[in-house]
């Protein structure tokens, strides 16, 4: 099932972030949100996982739905590798080895003993991501998750993102309009 967004207000003191907002994200396809800091993309995102509410406005579609998300902090245990950041999240849905394998995909084959605390803040955004995409869910958000990686990397995180979202609805919160073309994404500019 589509989800919409229905005449979506919401304002934070005196300051009105969401405007009257209409949106709908296709089942199965990607989307991203774009525009100027501030403008409440990461809100509209904490309102879709019930973070925050909306003042007035309808969601649809969500009822039911499995969300996974990556946030712009990257929220991992810091004493816990990699292996048990994931393990945490997808439980026993997938095994060790699946999750090794996952890790190498991204290019962190040679860490996944040390606690995520040592790991650099793009490592950190590739083991975010690992989860999120490995988490049993119908809708991937995702606030910013390239961030902090080089181009080189992030064309290959990019890649191994859109191969494993397959068929699920992902919407991305990014500064960088090459990244929605990479991901083929549909482009909504608030």
């Amino acid at each position: 099932m589509d989800i919409k967004v229905v005449q979506l207000n919401k304002k934070f003191g005196e300051k009105l972030v969401l405007n009257n907002l209409n949106l709908t994200f296709k089942k199965g396809q990607i989307y991203c949100l774009m525009g100027a800091s501030g403008i409440g993309k990461t809100t509209l995102l904490n309102i879709l996982m019930g973070f925050e509410q909306q003042d007035s406005g309808e969601l649809m579609g969500l009822k039911g739905k499995q969300i996974a998300a990556v946030f712009q902090e990257d929220r991992l245990i810091e004493h816990y590798d990699a292996i048990k950041n994931i393990k945490l999240v997808c439980g026993k849905n997938i095994s060790e080895n699946e999750i090794i394998h996952e890790l190498e995909a991204v290019g962190l084959k040679d860490v996944l003993e040390k606690p995520v605390s040592l790991f650099s803040g793009g490592m950190r955004r590739r083991v975010a991501i690992v989860r999120a995409v490995l988490a049993e869910s119908d809708l991937i958000l995702m606030d910013e998750p390239f961030k902090g990686l080089d181009q080189d990397l992030k064309l290959r995180v990019i890649q191994y993102v859109k191969q494993k979202i397959e068929g699920k609805t992902m919407i991305l919160v990014t500064h960088d309009r090459r990244e929605a073309d990479l991901l083929a994404a549909k482009v909504f500019e608030l």
